[in-house]
């Protein structure tokens, strides 16, 4: 991939250290992931030993600070991580987003107790973490969420958990579950965080949901009945729930654009490897006018969401005023791309394209899913206009 990009208006190369940062992340993709994605597909396989892999290469805090074994790096050098991961299997680097985000808000949020009690082992993926905020009844709408937390115990020690979460990434596989739950009156206000283990008694899990991508995946529900989780696992303050879990949403846009970028580059690269050996007519495809104008435009499109992926995550590290602009814009623009490229890559492929062991119909399974994860894309635009709209 090009190093060059453009960010905060002017241009620069990735420096000694972020090259390192992609070359590492590439190198392991290319040795672990890569010869075993399409098997994880078939079978459906959650390869847990291979995540807790990435532990010992700073993978498991990516932004979390070094006390508790982060690696405090930056976003755009998490961008370049989850994209060099994603070029080998775009799930599998999905996942190591969402565990990265866990992390983050406790790092962030929570007490020192807490960041001492949970972080080592989640940071050396010991421990592999979800983010539980959806509901059957509220996606969209995350300020509508119905699982209620309620003070229990001698002078409350406890609180207890009732109510169901949707479509969790590593449910019943993950060992800590971040859950956004109501300790309130309705409204985002009585939203609190409380993280909850995988043995806390009351904590079920759904059966398996039969998805079109992600087969990497375990995706559940996350069960509470009368599920007991002691006071001290509540992050920040009664009320700060929502607020936590929009503070990890600009972040996690950004990872899994940069999912979409990775698999997508790697669609391009196997149809241009394709189109050079394929021959039709009596010469190479790839010397065809209208199929070279393809790959052109695959190609310009995949550098203008690069471009537009790092500076949106230049502004992130920078705190920038409108940054959660560029984190929403950034999302919908390189998902929406990424699904394009590989979608198109499948068709230069023919018949072929619609075989598995090609990998290209996986590679558009697995990203059609990011146009409507970490909020769908028809919500980026709503948050995108109202910034524009609220600058008038």
């Amino acid at each position: 991939m090009d190093s060059v990009v453009s960010t905060m208006g002017g241009q620069f190369e990735l420096n000694e250290d972020q090259r390192a940062i992609q070359e590492m992340a590439e190198a392991f993709a290319n040795d672990r992931v890569a010869p075993n994605a399409l098997d994880w597909d078939k079978n459906r396989h959650f390869p847990s030993d291979v995540i807790r892999e990435t532990g010992p290469l700073g993978l498991g805090g990516i932004y979390v600070r070094d006390d508790v074994g982060g690696s405090a790096l930056g976003r755009l050098d998490a961008v370049l991580i989850f994209e060099a991961l994603a070029k080998a299997c775009p799930a599998f680097s999905s996942f190591i987003s969402i565990h990265n985000m866990a992390a983050s808000m406790i790092d962030r949020f929570g007490n020192e107790e807490q960041r001492q009690r949970l972080l080592p082992k989640l940071t050396s993926m010991e421990w592999l973490a979800s983010y539980c905020l959806t509901e059957p009844g509220s996606g969209s709408d995350a300020a509508a969420l119905k699982t209620r937390a309620a003070r229990s115990g001698g002078n409350g020690s406890d609180y207890v958990l009732n109510g169901t979460k949707q479509f969790i990434s590593g449910a019943g596989d993950s060992d800590v579950y971040v859950a956004m739950v109501r300790t309130g009156a309705d409204g985002p206000k009585g939203i609190s965080t409380i993280v909850v283990p995988k043995d806390a008694p009351g904590l079920s899990f759904g059966a398996v949901e039969n998805k079109m991508g992600w087969h990497m995946q375990s995706t559940r529900q996350v069960i509470f009945e009368d599920c007991k989780v002691p006071a001290e696992n509540l992050l920040s303050r009664e009320g700060d729930g929502f607020g936590i879990a929009m503070a990890g949403l600009d972040g996690g846009r950004l990872n899994i654009a940069a999912c979409s970028l990775g698999g997508a580059q790697s669609a391009l690269d196997k149809a241009l490897a394709y189109s050079a050996e394929r021959k039709a007519f009596g010469k190479a495809i790839n010397q065809f006018q209208a199929l070279q104008f393809r790959l052109a435009d695959m190609e310009t499109e995949l550098q203008a969401g690069r471009i537009f992926l790092y500076t949106a995550a230049s502004k992130l590290d920078a705190k920038a005023h409108d940054a959660s602009k560029w984190s929403a814009m950034a999302k919908r623009f390189v998902t929406d791309t990424g699904f394009a490229v590989a979608n198109d890559a499948l068709q230069l492929l023919g018949g072929y394209g619609y075989l598995h062991d090609y990998g290209i119909e996986k590679l558009v399974r697995d990203l059609r899913v990011h146009q409507i994860l970490e909020g769908t894309n028809e919500i980026m635009r709503v948050i995108i206009a109202r910034h524009l709209i609220g600058k008038q």
